[in-house]
């Protein structure tokens, strides 16, 4: 489906979407629990599709309703899987995290993808389940097949190229047979990580986490019992942030973003101070936050442990007055894209130079002209892409526009409910 933009003004109130990667951690962690849990206002993207379907093979019994979903888990926080194969979609998260959880079995399963995820790298499950005694092949990309059961024990991981399998690990633990203890070096991604020992903290899992020297260490005890209930999902930082810098350059005289107060620590919720940074007052109401069209200035922000915020922020740079840089640039490999490289040759068809600067992106800001976007199945190049459609001198076309559902699919109907401009390109 190609999607046509059009340079729009924005006003109202919009609503942003539960959090994917919240409602993907309470999946997993209901699979296991001890009791049945409800879980009220679950996202409706892709990745939280594959994660239901995955909990489903695992053994769980899911059942949805108009305002929740119910999980009924496997007795014993084991999995108990009705099929040889676990397929998590395009979920790169998805697959690290349940990868781990899978192992809890004394079975064999096959763990595979579809898409761009058959081609992203999984050395960190593999050498990490292989250090706990799990029986994995060697494998750069999937399809891997593991062999459990995961007992526990001690590992040391390099966390900073993932998060993703840490969170599975955490999750999963709890219920193996030894104590264990996880020492990771370089965590990149501690906001994500944060989220995971909330939703333990949730399902009332006992761990201890301590830092020193530079090191992380988690020991969690072993056998325990995690406790079902009913929860609530928070609003998704992450499409929050598209909507505010789309308020940010194209609403007159104001675009309210709502749905996103929280209990749960949230990476791109430092889309706020970025935007801060760019010039920008955000004004708090009482159901979410407020923002009004204004020139942004140049900035200059560190975004290795929030890479989601690229795309984005190198879509607002592009009406700067003056050249922005993003640093962090190395934690967009292994994405749905090679992040880096799309915006580079996509933006530059709307007339755009972005450069890449060692571990920077220089963003020059421009006039903006009619273009083709190819998002290269990238939901978040898709927004991106929108955003300069909606903001720029010219419409610009989006091809592929469905694959947004990966984490938004009601994006462009949420944009067009406050003024955006989007049609059919037939």
């Amino acid at each position: 489906m190609i999607l046509r933009v059009t340079p729009s003004t924005l006003s109202g109130e919009v609503s942003a979407p539960p959090s994917k990667s919240l409602s993907a951690r309470f999946i997993a962690a209901a699979l296991l629990a001890d009791s049945p849990s409800m879980i009220h206002g679950m996202s409706e993207s892709d990745d939280t599709t594959s994660a239901l379907e995955m909990a489903a093979v695992l053994g769980a019994e899911i059942e949805l309703g108009k305002e929740a979903i119910r999980i009924v888990p496997t007795p014993g926080g084991i999995p108990r899987p009705r099929a040889k194969e676990l397929n998590a979609g395009e979920s790169g998260l998805a697959a690290r995290m349940f990868a781990p959880i899978a192992a809890l079995a004394n079975t064999s399963i096959l763990l595979t993808g579809k898409g761009t995820l058959l081609s992203r790298p999984i050395e960190m499950v593999t050498d990490g389940l292989q250090k706990l005694g799990v029986s994995i092949a060697e494998a750069h990309t999937l399809p891997v097949e593991i062999e459990g059961p995961l007992v526990g024990g001690e590992i040391h991981l390099d966390g900073s190229v993932s998060s993703q399998f840490l969170t599975g690990l955490l999750l999963a633990l709890p219920y193996a047979e030894k104590d264990s203890k996880v020492t990771v070096e370089g965590i990149t991604s501690r906001p994500h990580i944060d989220m995971t020992l909330e939703v333990l903290q949730t399902f009332d899992l006992d761990y201890t986490h301590e830092i020193s020297e530079g090191l992380d260490v988690f020991h969690i005890p072993s056998s325990q019992a995690g406790r079902g209930g009913n929860f609530n999902i928070d609003g998704d930082w992450s499409a929050a942030a598209t909507l505010l810098v789309l308020g940010a350059l194209c609403a007159q005289p104001e675009l309210e973003v709502t749905g996103i107060r929280g209990d749960f620590t949230q990476a791109d919720s430092s889309i706020k101070g970025a935007l801060l940074f760019a010039g920008y007052h955000i004004l708090g109401t009482d159901e979410g936050l407020s923002i009004k069209k204004k020139r942004p200035r140049a900035f200059h922000l560190d975004l290795t442990n929030t890479p989601d915020l690229f795309p984005v922020l190198a879509a607002l740079a592009c009406f700067s007055n003056k050249p922005s840089r993003l640093s962090g640039a190395h934690r967009l490999a292994g994405k749905e894209s090679d992040r880096a490289s799309v915006l580079i040759s996509e933006f530059a068809k709307a007339g755009i130079t972005i450069e890449r600067d060692k571990d920077d992106l220089v963003v020059h800001p421009g006039k903006t002209k009619a273009c083709r976007i190819d998002p290269h199945g990238d939901h978040r190049i898709v927004m991106a892409a929108a955003i300069l459609g909606c903001a720029g001198d010219a419409e610009v076309d989006i091809l592929n526009a469905e694959c947004v559902a990966k984490s938004y699919p009601t994006f462009f109907d949420d944009l067009a409910s406050v003024g955006g401009i989007v049609e059919e390109v037939k």
